[in-house]
């Protein structure tokens, strides 16, 4: 595993100092376009050389954040350290943490200078240097942090199920993962996952959808959601040649921890959740993920999992339930049940992913 991620260290080391930012694919581009227009705003804030050398392939930053702690896992720059800093306010706090020594030097150069933008006494954002794998030895504790984002970093982990199982470990009941990667729709070969160049540009360690799946299970979430699939975008010919037929999305997931509430499939109580608006950036209408989307004031018929996910939740002040679990109807019928953002087929960790 050291090897691994000392070979991914050196490669982001040398893109960062010696390519000026400059990677072999389109993978990790980070369009500033395809930000929502609050996010956009904030970004317009941030150093050019943060942005610059900044590797991302989505947008990771859910809603309502006022106040939260949140853990940046792979922050590279800082670029969503500091969009997340402006979100969670000078009561809220940030914690990035990446392995890469010359990229958190960048992130750290601008505290102040952020600070001081967003009219904070102090800086609320701080980085550690150290591995996704192991937060304990970060002094990370149990059930400390409100929401774990990433972007396009859990790939590069030579062993997934740790991260995850710490992610798990540190998010409090009812947190939030809420993260971007790229996924593959089959396993990665050994020879394509142990190249470095396509272990640094996101190919090489990208995650099975179905096994991605399974792992999810086996640490603890029965439940998760992708809010958003694009087909991932390499624009290099040689290396699309070396990746033969192995077809490579860029997705958003959303995973929150309520183990007491859910359940592996999707549960009928007769229930019914009203989202009241509120959110920043989300005023007419809030995605919980690519096929429930609640438009202000329209009562929508939910499963217990999709009920509990914006119930007990920071996303419980903008909704109102009709509805408890005092008596079960079987499982939910998903075909005709939710309203979709995409009008897509249900997928993932249950009847409603």
């Amino acid at each position: 595993m050291s090897d691994i991620r000392e070979q991914v260290k050196e490669y982001y080391s040398k893109v960062t100092k010696e390519n000026a930012g400059k990677m072999e694919t389109k993978i990790c581009s980070c369009a500033a376009e395809n930000l929502p227009r609050h996010l956009k705003e904030i970004r317009a804030m941030i150093p050019d050389e943060i942005v610059q050398r900044f590797y991302g392939c989505g947008s990771p930053i859910p809603p309502a954040l006022e106040g939260c702690t949140v853990l940046d896992l792979g922050c590279g720059t800082g670029l969503d350290v500091y969009i997340l800093s402006r979100l969670v306010g000078e009561s809220g706090r940030v914690i990035g943490v990446d392995m890469n020594e010359d990229q958190l030097a960048i992130a750290r150069k601008y505290q102040d200078e952020m600070a001081k933008k967003f009219g904070y006494k102090r800086s609320n954002v701080e980085f550690l240097q150290g591995y996704i794998e192991d937060l304990a030895s970060l002094g990370i504790k149990d059930a400390s942090v409100d929401v774990v984002v990433s972007n396009c970093v859990i790939n590069l982990s030579p062993c997934k199920q740790s991260v995850f199982s710490e992610i798990w470990r540190v998010l409090k009941r009812g947190g939030e993962l809420y993260f971007s990667d790229i996924f593959a729709d089959r396993r990665v070969p050994e020879e394509i996952s142990n190249d470095p160049v396509l272990r640094g540009e996101c190919l090489g360690g990208a995650m099975y959808v179905e096994d991605f799946r399974r792992l999810m299970s086996k640490v603890g979430w029965s439940d998760f959601r992708y809010v958003s699939t694009a087909k991932a975008t390499i624009d290099n010919e040689e290396i699309e040649d070396l990746i033969e037929n192995i077809n490579f999305t860029s997705r958003t997931v959303r995973a929150i921890k309520i183990p007491d509430l859910m359940e592996d499939i999707c549960e009928q109580y007769g229930q019914f959740a009203t989202y009241k608006g509120g959110m920043v950036g989300a005023k007419f209408y809030f995605d919980l993920d690519d096929h429930h989307r609640f438009f202000k004031d329209l009562p929508m018929s939910v499963c217990g999992n999709t009920c509990a996910m914006v119930e007990v939740t920071r996303f419980g002040k903008y909704f109102e339930i009709h509805g408890d679990r005092s008596k079960h109807f079987g499982p939910f019928d998903c075909s005709g049940g939710s309203s979709g953002a995409d009008g897509g087929a249900c997928e993932g960790g249950s009847c409603c992913c």
